[in-house]
């Protein structure tokens, strides 16, 4: 067994492992990354062949965590791992964006890489470790890549950056980012931010990349030390490069001609595309009807790469050399934009936003505590009061197939979305909040314009947002060799995939509160990124303005078909009494009021939340809830229930749960012999005042004849003094009480 662990250090001192040569042997590659009691073992396996017609790179990346790495059972009847679930698809989506676009563009093999967490004790964020365990597989394997990558988590705690921080203080922090890199090159960026600047995100984007550099120089030494540094061979393509060069000579100048013609209609564009290409092959095939069709086939798929190269090469000189767009716009230039707010009537909350061909038709839910979803995670268990779901239609784009369940890609717009609106709703609003954005029309960022409907959405359900959130979708075109570049605003969906960067940001008029890039060019430097940056901000300013000139702030007003809910504080020690044993008094109070009650003990004392569809059901049932937690207060007069009667007064319960004791004297100003002389029986309702409060016992001494006129004449009748009883003598000179019982029983008989 020929085990080798290599160790690197982060920039606070803690160490992260990487051992390979003792498990998963079978597979390419495999290794076991270790940070304290946190472990997680990545495998990597590849085909040695592509599947024959491939033309993309087949890519599958699973993060998995076990429920037994924490020592925990998962939960549902089966008592065992299912599906990935959301935070297990989002770390697999960012392992994937970074490992992605260095494979060989034409390396076409299947190859799946899996990482699992074994070992977690809550302290450390395994996600952020998931990037550099993956890339450290793919070095003890022969699958070829261009280079190593790592992938950290940079948070900003106390104006400092802290990389992979823990969970406990993650608390605190007002940033936090994954980024992604290889030695050279920032891949990819993802977070949220509380309102920072630009350039306090590049700060974190340097912190990361500075301690990936030495994880990524361990990689390179494990990959030697293996001799995994020589890649295998492939031959996935079959290249004809006098037909690339044939394709390129009779279809550039049409496709730059169309390119720079301004044509901002999608589908016509599309459609002149396949014109230019299609003329080709026409043609093609005419001077070699000699081929047999399976080889015209086979000269069709190369003549599709060709002249997907020679689109791709146009747009991007087009750009260059003119600062024109495909759809004649310049670099800066937003799309038009349209808004509408409540275009639908029962929803809480509505919107549509459409920029360009884009557009997102924006739903807002308001709930109750008990809409609530429940997390259950290996490492979370929690509850989310802010919901976002984004879906993606096929019609959005024309295609015509069925549509069926949520994507990865869906799970991942959709989330972005989330993370820049979810800092805006006030902590103390009282409702569930769930936002679903239905993509209608697609070019370009869907998931920016679903945060633009979702801000205007919200605002149209009246919710109290601190500020309003817009995005935009940046794009950057620079050519190897060449100083010459090109940052774009508010990109097409063809600009996206023909160029060189994915950048998107939101943020509200104080600064970003959601960030994601993915970068595909080698050498962006910070100065090109600081640019790209500032000019999104302008962008997002723009579209912000659109918003607040459709809607400029919450709605003061909730719709009329949204349930009221009143949230306030009790003692924590009342939770219980308002409850009941069993539930038996909330479940009460809410059918004699037809209220939805609902309480949480949170930082020391109960919450409650009070919903119903009108106001008289809410009153009622917090005037239930109010007198259960009610302090009597001497002086006090309170209308009270009579709960039992004893030979000495009768128990009244004067506030629900509590009861004290009105003495036979302190009925009525006569001298009664029994309580039933006053008319007194159980169930009876009886106007009483508190006199006093036992300090030490706490009980409750109740009076009802002082609410009656005092009786012309009326004395008191004195107390006896104790002292009058007489010298009783030594409690020990005074026998057993049971033998003088006993002896005058017998004298009594005799």
């Amino acid at each position: 067994m020929n085990v080798i662990t290599k160790t690197v250090q982060l920039p606070d001192g803690r160490t992260i492992s990487i051992e390979t040569g003792k498990v998963a042997k079978q597979a390419d590659g495999a290794a076991v990354l270790r940070m304290n009691n946190t472990v997680l073992l990545a495998t990597v396996c590849a085909a040695k062949e592509a599947v024959p017609g491939t033309d993309f790179m087949p890519l599958q990346v699973d993060y998995r965590e076990q429920y037994s790495a924490a020592g925990r059972f998962p939960g549902g009847f089966t008592k065992r791992e299912g599906k990935a679930n959301d935070d297990e698809i989002l770390t697999s989506r960012l392992v994937d964006r970074v490992l992605r676009p260095l494979f060989p563009s034409d390396y076409h093999c299947e190859v799946y890489v899996q990482v699992m967490l074994l070992s977690a004790d809550g302290v450390d964020q395994p996600d952020a470790l998931a990037g550099f365990a993956a890339s450290a597989a793919m070095a003890c394997s022969d699958i070829p890549i261009e280079c190593p990558i790592s992938e950290v988590r940079v948070a900003r705690i106390n104006g400092e950056y802290v990389v992979d921080p823990t969970f406990e203080q993650m608390k605190d922090a007002d940033m936090d980012i994954m980024v992604g890199a290889t030695k050279d090159n920032i891949m990819m960026v993802e977070g949220e931010m509380d309102e920072v600047s630009e350039q306090d995100l590049i700060g974190a984007l340097k912190a990361a990349h500075e301690a990936i550099k030495p994880m990524c120089v361990l990689q390179e030494e494990l990959s030697k030390e293996l001799g995994t540094d020589v890649k295998r061979e492939y031959d996935d393509e079959i290249n004809d490069e006098e037909l690339r060069q044939q394709v390129r000579e009779q279809t550039y100048d049409k496709c730059y001609a169309e390119a720079q013609s301004g044509d901002a209609d999608k589908k016509h564009r599309e459609e002149t595309y396949d014109n230019i290409k299609q003329e080709f092959v026409d043609a093609y095939d005419a001077q070699h009807t000699d081929l047999s069709e399976e080889d015209l086939d086979e000269k069709h798929a190369e003549i599709d790469r060709y002249f997907a190269d020679v689109q791709r090469d146009s747009m991007r000189r087009s750009v260059l050399d003119t600062g024109k767009r495909m759809d004649g716009r310049a670099c800066n230039e937003i799309r038009p934009i349209w808004c509408e707010v409540s275009p639908l009537p029962m929803p809480h909350g509505s919107a549509i936003f459409q920029r360009g061909e884009t557009m997102s038709l924006s739903t807002c839910t308001l709930g109750t505590k008990l809409d609530e979803k429940m997390v259950d995670d290996v490492l979370n268990k929690s509850y989310q009061r802010f919901l976002l779901h984004y879906n993606f239609p096929p019609f959005c784009t024309g295609e015509a197939k069925a549509q069926r369940g949520v994507g990865r890609r869906e799970i991942g717009h959709g989330h972005l979305a989330w993370r820049a609106l979810k800092g805006q709703i006030p902590e103390d609003f009282p409702y569930t909040v769930r936002l679903v954005s239905q993509i209608l029309e697609s070019n370009g960022s869907s998931s920016m314009a679903t945060v633009c409907a979702g801000t205007l959405a919200l605002m149209d359900a009246g919710v109290p947002m601190k500020k309003p959130v817009s995005g935009i979708a940046m794009g950057l075109i620079k050519n190897p060799g060449e100083d010459k570049y090109a940052i774009l605003s508010d990109i097409l969906g063809d600009e996206d995939h023909l160029g060189d960067m994915d950048f998107k940001t939101t943020g509200t008029k104080d600064g970003l509160t959601a960030t994601q890039m993915d970068i595909k060019c080698d050498g962006l430097s910070f100065e090109i990124l600081e640019k790209a940056l500032m000019q999104a901000k302008e962008g997002r300013e723009y579209i912000l303005g659109k918003l607040t000139d459709t809607i400029a702030e919450p709605r003061k007003e909730l719709k009329p078909q949204v349930p009221r809910i009143e949230a306030f504080d009790i003692p924590k020690e009342f939770i219980g009494a308002v409850i009941g044993p069993g539930g038996k008094i909330i479940q009460q109070m809410q059918e004699d009021t037809g209220a939805t009650i609902t309480i949480d003990e949170t930082d020391g004392v109960g919450k409650v939340q009070v919903s119903a569809p009108n106001k008289e059901s809410i009153d009622a049932a917090m005037a239930k809830i109010r007198a259960i937690v009610a302090v009597p207060e001497v002086g006090e007069t309170y209308d009270g229930i009579v709960k039992s009667i004893m030979p000495y007064g009768c128990f009244v319960e004067i506030l629900p749960g509590k009861e004290g004791l009105l003495h036979i004297s302190e009925i009525a100003w006569k001298r009664l012999e029994t309580v039933e002389e006053a008319g007194i029986k159980e169930g009876d309702h009886i106007q009483v005042k508190l006199l006093e409060i036992d300090p030490k016992t706490g009980k409750y001494k109740l009076s009802h004849r002082v609410l009656e006129d005092k009786p012309e004449g009326y004395v008191e009748r004195p107390r006896r003094p104790r002292g009058e009883r007489g010298d009783r003598g030594d409690r020990r000179q005074r026998g057993d009480r049971r033998q003088r019982r006993e002896n005058n029983e017998h004298n009594d008989n005799d």
